[in-house]
């Protein structure tokens, strides 16, 4: 029994304090007691018997003991419930630990890895069982371990290493006209071809009955398909169908942690109870639904970037969050079945490339072919926000469309102000009503976000109430303000939004505007003593501009993994997004939100990743011979930083032009895509040059890679050798509180990258054209011009960057380096950072 470390509190008589015993000293104490309570009641009967019944036999009283009985009968119970206690407790402290093994390391004896996974299981742990045991994306299993268990397995012979579970979150129409998917139709290949091309989806499940999922006019699953459709709570292998050909769902690490899903509120199955999961399925893939909207909102044909490929979707994401151990799984299970692209609208915290999950599950997808795509995050505008920066993942940031969907607010005093909203239902009445802040309508201190509980009815009651954007949801201030009795909302951003507008299908009357625009309202609220307003909304508008311009929330650089490597990779359409959604939730995923809507608008990085996903799912149609790298050079390479007039893609967030760390190559242009001319390829063994250039160990990469690799002792490996498509630089910054652009006492610094560029085009000569925003830093390129004869040929170049002078940290300068052979442009940004 591990009953040491256990307690019991005991109450004392002196106080309502306690103290503490473990349950072994605690035990020893109650051993003693009983013994000596046992030799006193022996004692005591003996002298009892021998004074006053001298001639009874002692040994005949002494079988008629039941304080004897009682006491025993106490210890026993005592020590049962320790036992229970204690296990109890061991079991609260064991967490989920993903087990990475050496194959190759397998004992002899073994007939099966499995048996060799077990055995070291049972080495450290009897009760312990396996969650998972991986055989794409990693050689191991996952399991439930005391920190003790992890140490002591950590050491065991084969064991690469024990790595704690990590909770990953959700980073949560108009798109193809936007794209150019439209007018370009007939330079996409034909619907047999892209029938062929299977999307996985790791997301919160599926909604089979949104008609974004309807199979006419398809041909049989392609025969390179091996997955199935699992049943679960509400879903049966009747619900896939030749356009959903798999539905697989992920849960014994979340379970493991959170305990079992109440299947009373969420389905156990591939079935979305969220929405998310539909909208990023139906966004990469869905097929062409004409007619669609939300609430009226963005009439028109709805369909996805891949409209006649496969969908088959891998359910990781619960209420309670999505699990490492669950989506390694699904990984795992996806490239056994067959898909071509995986797309995965999901991110968690910074960590090294060998103790991140989605990472790893990427590279052996990379391996088999894969293209795996995911979304950059929503932590903008701050630097260094970036999730899912492997080299070996596209990554992708959210810019806008050119549609909007107006909702302006009018003041007393005869202005007004624009904003946006997806509000369907009662207007407001045709008149001013009276207009209050609503941190002077609360009974706390931050009563200004309108959370739940916080307003005063009798002060709010048939107004319209300004909320300060943050910490709670959107719509739930909305919903806050209707359940007091309040007409309607203005949404007001605050600085860390800026002038970012994203439209909501809101409960109640109710726009968002801008930070600006909110501080103007505030000063109208304040000065006059009889505030009114009212909120007129105007339905869908296009030819919106700028557009794109950069989402304020879509993460950015540098890369705090890696500085050497660029991301974001590109940008995609993010915000206020048509697609599918769930019939089990409301647009605004309230519980309180009793409408159901087969499609819903959305917004985030979420959306992003998923048009990037069914494009690359266009292009491996076009293409089937193509790398992964390959594909993401053709979407890179092509992709656009400025507008037709020649200005630099806008940052909502500043108002003034985005950099590389914004939109990483710029916005994606699927249609330039489709005809890159060069792409810049990559393989598995340059990966594994770039892990040596880590100085990752051998036991690391083999965690990644799955195989013994070491390093070349007397080889050179150098980051800035990975044939990526873009160029950063990491500097070293001035020292002693300098500040200005003033020369660095070190002298000059010089930094070379070679690249090699693949001919997938017809024969031609590509010559470099270099930009710059400073001279701080210059650039040449070696050699400047490029000879192709045939198809696939190779040519290497190396580009020189050489900075005299050093700057300030925090620094950042810009440029592009572009091959040209007069139809084609292959462009590449450059960042460089002094750090």
């Amino acid at each position: 029994m591990h009953i040491n470390q256990t307690t019991i509190t005991v109450p004392t008589y002196s106080s309502l304090h306690g103290f503490t015993l473990s349950c072994s000293t605690f035990l020893s104490l109650a051993s003693l007691s009983l013994l000596i309570s046992l030799s006193l009641y022996y004692y005591i009967t003996y002298r009892a018997f021998t004074i006053f019944w001298p001639t009874l036999e002692m040994a005949k009283i002494t079988r008629i003991n039941p304080w004897h009985t009682l006491l025993v009968g106490v210890a026993l119970l005592l020590a049962a419930l320790c036992d229970v206690s204690a296990a109890a407790v061991e079991e609260e402290r064991r967490g989920t630990y993903i087990v990475h093994m050496a194959k190759s390391e397998m004992p002899e004896r073994f007939e099966d890895h499995t048996h060799w996974y077990d055995s070291s299981l049972r080495s450290v742990s009897g009760s312990a069982e396996m969650l998972y045991t991986y055989t794409n994306v990693v050689h191991g299993f996952s399991t439930r371990l005391t920190p003790e268990e992890a140490r002591v397995m950590e050491t065991r012979p084969g064991i690469l290493s024990v790595l704690p579970e990590m909770k990953y979150e959700l980073h949560t129409t108009r798109t193809p006209t936007f794209l150019g998917l439209d007018q370009n139709a007939a330079m996409f290949p034909e619907s047999d071809s892209m029938s062929e091309v299977i999307v996985g989806v790791l997301d919160t499940g599926v909604w089979p009955e949104s008609p974004s999922f309807d199979d006419a006019g398809l041909g049989s699953v392609p025969g390179s398909w091996r997955g199935e459709c699992e049943t679960g709570t509400n879903f049966t292998k009747s619900n896939c169908n030749k356009k959903l050909i798999g539905a697989r769902y992920f849960a014994r690490g979340y379970e493991a942690t959170l305990g079992p899903i109440d299947e009373s509120t969420e389905s156990k199955s591939a079935r979305d109870d969220d929405g998310h999961g539909t909208h990023t399925s139906s966004t990469a893939a869905g097929s062409v639904v004409s007619g669609a909207s939300l609430l009226g909102y963005a009439p028109g044909t709805a369909r996805g970037m891949a409209p006649r490929a496969r969908v088959a979707v891998y359910k990781v994401c619960w209420k309670g969050g999505c699990f490492s151990s669950d989506i390694l799984a699904a990984m795992d299970k996806a490239i056994d079945d067959g898909v071509n692209v995986l797309s995965l609208s999901l991110g968690g915290g910074m960590s090294d490339f060998y103790r991140d999950s989605v990472a790893i599950g990427a590279f052996a997808a990379m391996e088999k072919g894969i293209l795996v795509s995911c979304s950059a995050g929503n932590a903008g505008p701050s630097s260094y926000s970036l999730s899912n920066v492997a080299p070996w993942i596209t990554t992708v940031g959210a810019g806008t469309l050119d549609r909007d969907f107006p909702a302006f607010v009018s003041l007393g005093n005869g202005k007004n102000y624009s904003g946006v909203s997806l509000f369907k239902g009662d207007l407001l009445p045709g008149k001013f009503l009276p207009f209050v802040y609503a941190g002077n309508v609360s009974n706390v201190t931050n009563g200004n976000l309108c959370m739940t509980g916080t307003l005063v009815p009798e002060k709010v009651a048939g107004k319209i109430v300004l909320c300060d954007r943050g910490i709670n949801p959107r719509v739930q201030k909305g919903s806050v303000v209707k359940a007091a009795g309040g007409a309607g909302m203005i949404l007001t951003n605050t600085a860390a939004n800026g002038e970012e507008l994203v439209a909501d299908a809101h409960l109640l009357p109710a726009t968002a505007v801008g930070e600006k625009t909110g501080q103007e309202l505030k000063a109208y609220l304040f000065s006059d003593s009889n505030p009114t307003a009212t909120i007129l909304f105007e339905g869908t508008k296009l030819g919106i501009e700028p557009s794109p311009v950069v989402a304020a929330f879509s993460s950015r650089g540098p890369n705090s993994i890696t500085p050497e490597i660029l991301k974001p990779d590109l940008i995609a359409p993010g915000v206020n997004i048509l697609a599918g959604w769930s019939g089990a939730v409301g647009p605004t995923g309230l519980a309180e939100d009793n409408r159901r809507v087969g499609f819903n608008i959305i917004s985030g990085t979420s959306m992003s990743c998923p048009h990037v996903s069914g494009l690359a799912a266009l292009l491996k149609s076009a293409h089937p011979e193509w790398s992964p790298a390959a594909i993401r050079s053709a979407l890179m390479t092509t992709a656009y930083t400025a507008y037709k007039n020649g200005k630099v893609i806008q940052d909502v967030s500043t108002g003034k032009p985005s950099t590389p760390f914004d939109h990483g190559s710029g916005h994606v242009d699927p249609v330039s895509a489709l005809n890159p001319g060069l792409v810049y390829d990559l393989d598995t063994d340059d990966y594994l040059n770039f892990l040596c250039a880590l100085n990752y160990t051998s036991a690391q990469i083999n965690s990644l890679a799955r195989r013994n690799f070491s390093c070349g002792a007397n080889k050179a490996y150098s980051v800035n050798d990975l044939n990526y498509p873009s160029f950063a630089l990491s500097l070293e910054a001035q020292t002693g509180g300098s500040t200005g652009s003033s020369e660095s006492s070190t002298g000059s610094t010089v930094v070379k990258h070679t690249r090699t560029l693949t001919n997938v085009g017809p024969p031609g000569t590509y010559k470099v054209s270099i930009t710059t925003s400073s001279d701080s830093v210059k650039i040449s390129v070696e050699p400047g011009s490029l000879t192709f004869s045939e198809a696939n040929e190779k040519k290497p170049y190396t580009v020189t960057f050489s900075a005299a002078a050093s700057k300030p940290s925090n620094t950042n300068e810009f440029g592009r380096i572009e091959w040209s052979d007069g139809k084609h442009v292959v462009g590449s940004p450059v960042a460089i950072s002094w750090t």
